[in-house]
């Protein structure tokens, strides 16, 4: 396999801006709009180039190259820490229960309350991959190389983390929960508000939402039924998401009503058990299949490869993934079972 992630620099802002314009709406943090995106890439320009393992404000963006052609083929995005420029909301899908002794009846009412309680987590997203690549194992690669990223990078994330799931999208790029519940106080389209939250930020959300809870009772049933439910272009995401160690815990995105997925991050699989170790051999035949990542920061590379641990705590990886990567022995990598 020819293809590795890369830190993304200012000259992918063209392939990472046509696909944009290829997802179809509801990808928040992969707006089609070129200011927007060249503004993520400077904004990740930042965040590589400071050297501190502290925890900080900052989004990563790495992007999947075909090593050979030099296509850039896919993305995804790593935030350090959101809710630290303008808040973070969700709907948290809870139950009030209620009893009348008069009438001998319990009632049970699902409620959505507009909340900020997943403020401070980090955040993986903005994962999308060329319709034209969509086999090989690539949309794995692209997303558990995030993983990757926190483990060589730990200090630099917070301890929990999130990921969105877009929820349902109708054919018209129309939204069924926008409809029965935000768009009702907005008065604008679910694309007229998903684009403007992605390239202006969502302080409208905090002006204009309702803050009381909303009764799931009281909204049409297309609402109600996109609820905590995600897209069906993202199911296997969403399996991908729980074999990671994620859980859905009643959380969804207040535009398209999509389940918002949440694990402590060191509890996350390929964080716990990423491990790195110095090349001692890069002509290995067979071995077992792996992630393999190496470099900091600016520098970092993965790519899919074979692997043999060493009895002295050494790597020895295939020579295909080693051209990939640029590592030879006495180098040090990353790496985690496929």
């Amino acid at each position: 396999m020819t293809f590795r992630l890369r830190a993304a620099r200012a000259d992918d802002l063209e392939p990472v801006y046509e696909m944009a314009k290829l997802t179809g709406g509801g990808f928040t943090n992969l707006p089609p709009d070129r200011d927007s995106l060249s503004g993520k890439l400077a904004r990740a320009a930042t965040a590589f180039q400071r050297q501190e393992d502290t925890l900080a404000d900052e989004q990563f963006v790495l992007v999947l190259e075909n090593a050979e052609s030099g296509e850039v083929r896919g993305t995804c995005q790593i935030f350090s820490q959101v809710g630290q420029r303008w808040p973070f909301y969700s709907y948290r899908l809870n139950t009030i229960t209620q009893h009348s002794q008069e009438l001998d009846r319990t009632v049970r009412a699902e409620l959505l309350s507009l909340t900020t309680d997943l403020e401070g987590c980090a955040e993986v997203g903005g994962l999308f991959l060329h319709p034209g690549e969509r086999a090989g194992g690539l949309g794995l690669l692209l997303a558990r190389s995030r993983y990757l990223f926190i483990a060589m990078h730990r200090a630099r994330f917070a301890d929990r983390i999130l990921a969105e799931l877009r929820g349902i999208i109708d054919e018209g790029g129309g939204s069924p929960f926008w409809d029965g519940v935000a768009g009702r106080f907005f008065g604008m389209t679910f694309q007229e508000a998903d684009h403007f939250n992605s390239v202006t930020g969502n302080q409208f959300i905090a002006d204009l939402m309702p803050k009381h809870p909303i009764y799931v009772a009281m909204l049409s049933k297309a609402a109600r039924s996109a609820i905590g439910i995600p897209h069906p272009s993202g199911r296997a995401a969403m399996r991908m998401l729980e074999n990671e160690g994620f859980s859905y815990e009643g959380y969804v995105d207040i535009f398209d009503g999509g389940p918002s997925m949440i694990a402590r991050t060191d509890a996350v699989k390929s964080v716990r058990e990423a491990n790195g170790a110095e090349i001692s051999a890069v002509r290995l035949a067979k071995g077992e299949k792996a992630l393999l990542a190496t470099g900091r920061l600016t520098g970092f590379r993965a790519c899919y490869g074979a692997r043999e641990m060493q009895e002295d705590g050494t790597i020895a990886i295939d020579a295909s993934a080693a051209d990939l990567l640029d590592v030879k022995p006495g180098d040090t990598i990353w790496s985690v079972a496929r």
